[in-house]
């Protein structure tokens, strides 16, 4: 059998979260959106983590094209504790039996979808996330966790360095572009109802920006797009004048993360996950371009105007680090360089 590539990760992930997979004993857990970036990573953490401590769990995934997982990630589709159910999370059968836990991963961060198709956008949030309460509760979960976005905050003002969870912004509601944080707004509301209502633990969390295997190089992701281009030797092309600043998290840390926030985390309570750690769109791509070792360069096609407040997207996780102890554990740097080091093993013929 092929070693696991994400080995060293995974071992990182449960030396983060060791004590409190015991909650999985003889379990059974359903993952909604478990075959995305995020869903990746908690299966193969809990493939991982159910091997290596013999948990004896079992996790049932929805998925809309089962077979097309299964070419991109046979290890884990092939796994005993990992089963499919086909499915949208619209309007998904409710699989038999009990489950304890459910993760709720679904619904693609696509700035495409949510500039052509607001409405299905928001749709799909809402009604996926409904429904997959109404799931929770018909089977009995006791824990629920919600992958939510720090887009709930809206824009983040200028003179705010780092976004906390008490800040009480918001999209703009009159502009179409905001379905997708509208959306996430609508279904943090629906957790507190749901819990309100039935008793359902939720957890939500978060999420801001992330690197990492597995997310997609292709898509409006500028850091997947900067290693796309530097693994393709072309020169990495910055949109705008590269002041916008982010924060990115590594994929492995995400993963210790949400588990933990679904185990430990206070229920209808927010936590932001991410990195503290800002760097500016041009910081990013030299970043990029060091990692990659080659002779590649970057562009920035507009000028930069002196004065002028960039736009910010980096969350404080103050509340994350006091409340559950988690932290940032490996640097962006360092993040950045395991990422394309990943993609060329795992595709050494197309760089």
């Amino acid at each position: 059998m092929r070693p696991n590539p994400l080995a060293t990760d995974l071992d990182h992930i449960l030396a983060h979260t060791e004590g409190l997979w015991d909650e999985l004993r003889s379990q059974r857990i359903f993952i909604t959106g478990g075959t995305g970036f995020f869903g990746c990573w908690l299966l193969e953490s809990f493939a991982w983590a159910n091997a290596k401590f013999n948990l004896k769990a079992c996790a049932v995934v929805l998925s809309r094209n089962p077979e097309s997982f299964s070419r991109k990630a046979p290890h884990l589709a092939t796994d005993h504790a990992i089963t499919f159910h086909t499915g949208n999370v619209r309007d998904f059968q409710f699989p038999a039996g009990s489950f304890s836990h459910v993760i709720h991963a679904a619904t693609e961060a696509s700035a495409k979808l949510n500039q052509e198709k607001p409405l299905l956008m928001l749709d799909t949030i809402v009604e996926g996330t409904r429904h997959t309460l109404d799931f929770a509760v018909a089977c009995g979960a006791q824990k629920f966790l919600l992958t939510s976005s720090g887009a709930v905050y809206g824009k983040q003002p200028p003179a705010m360095t780092h976004i906390p969870e008490e800040y009480d912004g918001g999209p703009d509601p009159l502009d179409p572009a905001s379905a997708y944080g509208e959306g996430k707004r609508l279904a943090e509301l629906l957790c507190a109802i749901y819990q309100k209502q039935h008793g359902l633990e939720t957890k939500i969390a978060r999420c801001f920006a992330f690197v990492g295997p597995h997310l997609p190089l292709d898509s409006h992701f500028a850091i997947g797009n900067f290693i796309r281009d530097a693994l393709a030797g072309s020169p990495i092309q910055i949109t705008g004048d590269g002041k916008p600043s982010r924060s990115y998290l590594y994929a492995a840390d995400l993963a210790a993360w949400l588990w933990t926030i679904l185990f430990r985390g206070q229920a209808c309570r927010t936590y932001n996950v991410g990195s503290e750690e800002a760097v500016d769109m041009a910081s990013l791509a030299e970043c990029v371009r060091r990692a990659a070792r080659g002779e590649i360069q970057w562009t920035l096609p507009k000028q930069q105007v002196q004065g002028k407040s960039s736009q910010r997207y980096v969350p404080s996780v103050e509340r994350s680090r006091r409340e559950l102890q988690l932290d940032v554990w490996i640097s962006l740097p360092q993040a950045i360089q395991k990422t394309i080091d990943h993609c060329q093993a795992e595709t050494p013929h197309v760089f």
